[in-house]
């Protein structure tokens, strides 16, 4: 065999063919699907954790209102959304007023206030329940005060006179 003839055949068999280059290339975007479908699990599970524990903040700063006013919680008899009316009337005992981490682009995922007493604001609440959806089940998180808190299911969901639906 010529010098010539030998290097020929040493370059055809240093490529890849193309069908190696295809299952590199199937492999590797399997694997990058599967991250991704664990990543928007571990997203979820992220933000539901994070909406536990912007309802524990409103409801420190809701428990620190009433001992500032013998005992009473803003009133609101109507749902609102927490991070509004409520935050006002909390003042300072709340920084930032939390909102929930999905609400810029799905208005469904809102922290929500209700409680019972005369309404528009004046501190004649005496119990109230705070709620917020939560992502890896349809339900809710639930805050009461009376120091309940869980999951509640969105069948049949209702809050009236800030009585606790747990």
């Amino acid at each position: 065999m010529t010098l010539a003839l030998k290097s020929k055949i040493l370059n055809l068999k240093s490529g890849f063919t193309l069908v190696e280059l295809l299952v590199v290339i199937s492999i590797i975007g399997i694997l990058a699907a599967l991250s991704l479908v664990s990543f928007t699990g571990a997203q979820r599970q992220a933000r539901d954790s994070q909406r536990k524990s912007d309802l524990k903040q409103y409801q420190a700063a809701l428990e620190s209102f009433a001992n500032r006013s013998n005992g009473f919680y803003p009133s609101y008899t109507t749902t609102i959304a927490a991070s509004g009316s409520l935050c006002t009337s909390l003042g300072t005992s709340i920084s930032g007023c939390p909102e929930d981490p999905r609400n810029g682009d799905d208005a469904s995922f809102v922290y929500n206030y209700q409680s019972d007493g005369t309404g528009a604001g004046s501190t004649t609440g005496a119990k109230y329940v705070l709620w917020a959806k939560i992502e890896n089940t349809a339900d809710y998180w639930v805050v009461c005060s009376a120091g309940e808190n869980g999951r509640a299911a969105q069948a049949g969901f209702s809050v009236s006179g800030g009585n606790c639906p747990l």
